[in-house]
């Protein structure tokens, strides 16, 4: 607790108005010295292993997560028996199936994981991947109509489907099994599907719901393989070379990277560095990625590329390229999403502009409302969710953001900060009556809404989150988890960092503070208004820094007013870039802080 420990390097207020603190108090700290003294880590890794809850006995385990050590069975998620062999009977009789995925990262890698499956025993899967604007998220009577008029006996939802009560009633009316695979919160009442594996579906108990939904399509397959093993099949496919899939939309759909999540991500990576997927590696080359891939580059580079067909274009496009073997095919899929992911950069741009204008107008000199809900006629429903990742960052509390449609309707998501249940809250607004359509998970969620229903709506997430938001704002002080000079920021030093990896979700990033450096040369950047500069030490080591959507914001003003001379602590995260075959080390700066006058 802030305050058990006193400021780091005295800083009591940043430029970003928080206070810095270690992020080991003293039982931590004497944690991580037993790491050192017990391990060959060093003291700086043995305090980052301590710093996220790990003891000297859970080290070793912890820095070499493994699969099969951490992976249950997964007949322990409700409802995965009876799945698996209904889905093993499709692929033995040679059924007709069909797939009805998610327009997001985490819907196409899921796609594409359970489309490369089937087509390893000669099935050829119709795919259905939602248009976000006119037909919103999940399952809806027409796509149902549309699958089973081309044949489909059995539909499996992915990523989707569990509150699409609906759309599965419908297809169980014409004698077609659905089986959901999905992460999404629900309420007791589930469709009537043939089976739902949801390990945050109410009766679960697995212990899994920290999965996205390609990590449950995971556990499916494992247990399909199984199941089809019983029945006789042979020649079943190598699940582990699709690990790749699983790292991506673990990465993207920001769900904690502990437990199994990590080791999905490591080893997900191990292959997508080898290149097998030919979707991976175009949008790799059209990101312009040096380097072997790096949960960076999945997460900010690769996964936006395949949003950007499901938020401006084609929402087919990216299930489509992941399941490509086609290089050619690939490389022009991969172009065709670039294309569209830089449009997606303007829209984007022009509509945080807007948004930030209404919410600095509505929060005005107060404390404003604990949750934003925004909403517009000029902002294209495609972008919406990063409109509301942009408020949740820039006002320090969770933010909807809706587009509205010519008739009153509004799409919109939301993005909510670390414990904050936003999705539940929604959940609760459903069953209230007050908009038609919603759900998601903690950090993230989606609605539907009617241009009257926005003040109820504003006024139930206000009553039902004001408690968390406030908890959690006051616990935004910035942990620091070491001190370090430009000269010590070398590439060994950061590959050393990297083995408590992957970074993300429930195992933040290290955060490092240089004291008394200088930011040199320092300029604005890219349209996103970054401020690009040379960090300095007394002793003339330099290193190369960045903050991102810095300009006109605090840390920016700080960056380039201060002058060439003036120290600053300047707190952020280390990465190496890759040019030309060599190793550099980058600084993504997070805040910072003038020296207090002594």
């Amino acid at each position: 607790m802030l305050d058990e420990r006193a400021y780091f390097l005295d800083v009591s207020r940043s430029a970003t108005g928080r206070a810095w603190v270690d992020r080991l108090d003293a039982n931590t700290s004497r944690i991580a010295q037993a790491i050192s003294q017990r391990t060959d880590l060093s003291e700086v890794l043995s305090r980052i292993v301590a710093g996220r809850g790990i003891g000297p006995d859970e080290a070793e385990s912890f820095l070499n997560p493994t699969i099969r050590d951490l992976m249950p069975d997964p007949s322990t998620m409700t409802a995965m028996d009876k799945l698996v062999a209904r889905l093993a009977r499709a692929i033995v009789d040679g059924e007709r199936v069909a797939l009805f995925g998610d327009y997001d990262v985490d819907g196409a890698c899921s796609c594409a994981l359970m489309s490369r499956f089937l087509r390893h025993f000669g099935l050829d899967p119709q795919v259905y991947i939602p248009d976000r604007i006119f037909e919103g998220y999940g399952p809806n009577v027409a796509a149902i109509d549309k699958l089973i008029d081309g044949g489909a006996n059995l539909i499996i939802t992915l990523d989707c489907g569990t509150t699409s009560d609906a759309p599965i009633t419908h297809a169980r009316s014409r004698n077609v099994d659905v089986l959901v695979i999905d992460h999404h919160l629900s309420d007791f009442e589930l469709p009537e599907a043939t089976a739902i594996v949801n390990p945050n579906r109410p009766d679960d108990v697995s212990g899994l719901g920290y999965l996205c939904a390609a990590g449950v399509t995971f556990m499916v397959l494992v247990a399909a393989n199984r199941e089809l093993r019983n029945v006789g099949r042979s020649g079943l496919p190598n699940l582990m070379a699709m690990l790749d899939l699983v790292a991506l939309a673990t990465v993207c759909d920001v769900v904690p990277l502990v437990g199994l999540n990590r080791a999905f991500v490591l080893r997900g990576l191990e292959v997508a560095r080898r290149g097998n997927n030919r979707g991976i590696s175009a949008l790799a080359l059209a990101a312009r990625i040096n380097g072997p891939l790096n949960p960076y580059h999945l997460g900010y580079l690769i996964g936006p590329r395949i949003n950007a067909g499901g938020r401006i274009g084609d929402a087919a496009l990216g299930t489509r390229l992941l399941t490509l073997d086609d290089e050619h095919e690939a490389l022009a899929v991969a172009a065709r999403l670039d294309e569209l992911n830089t449009e997606r950069q303007r829209i984007e741009l022009e509509a945080v502009e807007e948004a930030t204008r209404v919410a600095e107008a509505e929060i005005g000199n107060g404390d404003g409302p604990p949750v934003l809900v925004l909403a517009s006629e000029n902002w294209h429903a495609g972008v919406v969710g990063l409109i509301a990742a942009r408020l949740r960052e820039r006002f320090e509390r969770p933010a909807f953001a809706i587009a509205l449609g010519p008739d009153g309707t509004g799409t919109g998501s939301g993005r909510s900060m670390p414990n904050v249940d936003l999705g539940r809250a929604v959940i609760e607004a459903v069953e209230a009556g007050l908009i038609p359509k919603g759900g998601g998970h903690a950090m993230a969620a989606g609605v539907t809404i009617r241009s009257g229903q926005l003040g109820p709506f504003r006024a139930h997430m206000a009553e039902a989150l004001v408690a968390q938001v406030s908890a959690a704002r006051a616990a935004t002080a910035l942990p620091i988890d070491a001190a370090l000079t430009a000269r010590g920021a070398s590439p060994e030093f950061v590959h050393e960092v990297e083995r408590a990896g992957p970074f993300g979700s429930g195992n933040p990033t290290p955060t490092f503070v240089f004291p008394a450096h200088k930011a040199k040369f320092a300029e604005v950047v890219g349209q996103g208004g970054h401020v690009r500069f040379t960090l300095t030490s007394d002793d003339g080591a330099r290193l190369k820094a960045i903050a991102f959507r810095a300009a006109g914001q605090p840390t920016g003003d700080l960056l380039l007013n201060a002058g060439n001379d003036a120290p600053l602590h300047i707190a952020g995260t280390l990465g190496i870039d890759h040019w030309q075959g060599r190793e550099q080390v980058q600084l993504r700066v997070v805040d910072i802080a003038q020296p207090p006058t002594r």
